[in-house]
């Protein structure tokens, strides 16, 4: 049931929304996915009681004050901020076929994953000009926005522009655990080289179906990244990266 009174408690249930940060007291709904849900499929109206979030940790609940065709109102009735995570985790994967990677976005995102990093690395298959890059950016950060309210997120991660291999490496340098999963070599399991450390951020190259090259994975030991395994079988690069993300998850009680 909806509560038309005035949303003065915080209910599990309320229907969520993603909005910019409210501007006095007010917040709005813009994005037209979003919209259509809350006119055409929930059927909310003036006065339902609504629950949001702003992508930046902060949580409120107001009440729908005007639905109009470009937008829906809420007037803020309470707020809080969310519980931060302790840990910072990044992930960057090289881009699969298909569209796998909208999948990537969407389970990294439920998993609290802060930054994610496509990745093209020279044994990645696909292919993308400038103007197909911009536009799966675009559908990966409405993929990140819908996982968010489904799991009840009130972060977005960063999501990155597609990043050569070379050119991502050196954005980690200040991260206090690098970790590369590769095939051949020597390489420690994570769960041992978590138990040597408390790092609060980590990074996670995941490497293409035909793994990272020799020069790859030498430029990454290059600057500091550990090279690790991730158990007996080959994993699929979307397998992977849910994998690695669901561990740290769990491993580093968040």
């Amino acid at each position: 049931m909806i509560n038309r009174i005035g949303a003065k408690v915080w209910k599990s249930d309320m229907n969520r929304f993603y909005v910019d940060p409210p501007d006095g007291g007010t917040a709005f709904i813009r994005d037209a996915e979003q919209l259509h849900h809350l006119k055409n499929v929930l059927r909310l109206k003036v006065n339902d009681a609504v629950a949001a979030f702003d992508g930046e940790g902060n949580e409120y609940t107001g009440n729908i004050t005007a639905i109009e065709k470009n937008q829906a109102v809420i007037k803020v009735a309470s707020s809080r901020p969310a519980r931060r995570s302790r840990f910072k985790v990044a992930i960057a994967c090289a881009v699969p076929k298909g569209e796998r990677m909208d999948d990537v976005i969407d389970q990294l995102t439920q998993l609290g994953v802060e930054r994610i990093i496509p990745l093209m690395t020279e044994r990645v298959v696909v292919r993308l000009d400038d103007a197909k890059k911009e536009a799966r950016l675009e559908r990966w950060q409405k993929i990140a926005k819908s996982a968010a309210v489904q799991s009840r997120r009130n972060t977005l991660p960063v999501i990155e522009p597609v990043t050569g291999f070379s050119d991502a490496v050196p954005l980690f340098r200040d991260y206090d655990l690098k970790l590369i999963p590769h095939l051949e070599g020597e390489r420690r399991l994570i769960r041992d080289v978590l138990a040597d450390c408390s790092p609060k951020s980590i990074v996670i190259l995941i490497g293409p179906e035909g793994d990272f090259t020799p020069g790859e994975v030498k430029l990454a030991l290059e600057s500091g990244f550990i090279p690790v395994s991730l158990g007996d079988t080959v994993l699929r690069v979307a397998t992977a990266a849910v994998a690695v993300g669901s561990y740290l998850k769990f491993a580093l009680g968040e």
